[in-house]
């Protein structure tokens, strides 16, 4: 009963046991050939990069959309202002932020986020171009008004929002702004009609 059991066991370690038949070199190049699991380890090179630039390209999309809905709120509601609605209604600095905040849907926090500045110029020459950014780039809203003017006034409306970036790949994100935000900004400059 042992010899047979001696026999079995020599033959299940010949199995394992390297032939001697076959050299060394041709086991590489076999062991090399091999592509169980490849697939899963190419995956695991691409998929960290492969991640990382469609989260970029989906933030990077959505900041441009939220750019143009902001676009489109400003254009709508500077119309208020430049046809005379906004002047015969009585409208302040609040009730035309919630003229504002009626055309801007899901995508913003309109009643902390958003910030309004009508102002009245002389000439369109005058109208200035500078973000109200400090140093340190936080957004200075200290001298942000409400002048919609009156019938034929030169008149800029910006509305600004302070968009949060989430990604940012080896230094090139979307923030322009300190806390890591973007800001966005709309800008309408128009001649009032003469209502």
């Amino acid at each position: 009963m042992f010899q047979n059991i001696k026999t079995k066991l020599s033959a299940v370690v010949a199995c394992f046991a390297p032939r001697q038949d076959r050299p060394r070199s041709r086991r590489v190049r076999q062991f090399l050939k091999r592509q169980d699991g490849a697939a899963a380890v190419e995956f695991g090179f691409v998929a960290a990069p492969f991640l990382a630039l469609m989260f970029a390209i989906m933030e990077t999309s959505l900041v441009f959309f939220a750019g143009q809905s902001l676009e489109s709120a400003t254009a709508d509601s500077a119309r208020l202002i430049m046809t005379g609605q906004a002047q015969s209604g009585a409208f302040d600095k609040v009730k035309f932020k919630d003229a504002v905040c009626a055309r801007i849907f899901a995508l913003f926090d309109c009643a902390n986020g958003v910030y309004i500045d009508v102002r009245k110029y002389d000439d369109f020459s005058s109208i200035g171009s500078a973000l109200p950014l400090d140093a340190n780039g936080n957004l200075q809203v200290n001298d942000f008004g409400y002048a919609p003017g009156g019938p034929n006034d030169i008149i800029v409306v910006r509305i600004m929002y302070q968009w949060p970036v989430y990604v940012s790949l080896l230094g090139l994100n979307l923030a322009d702004m300190a806390g890591n935000k973007r800001l966005l900004v709309a800008t309408a400059a128009f001649r009032n009609e003469p209502y």
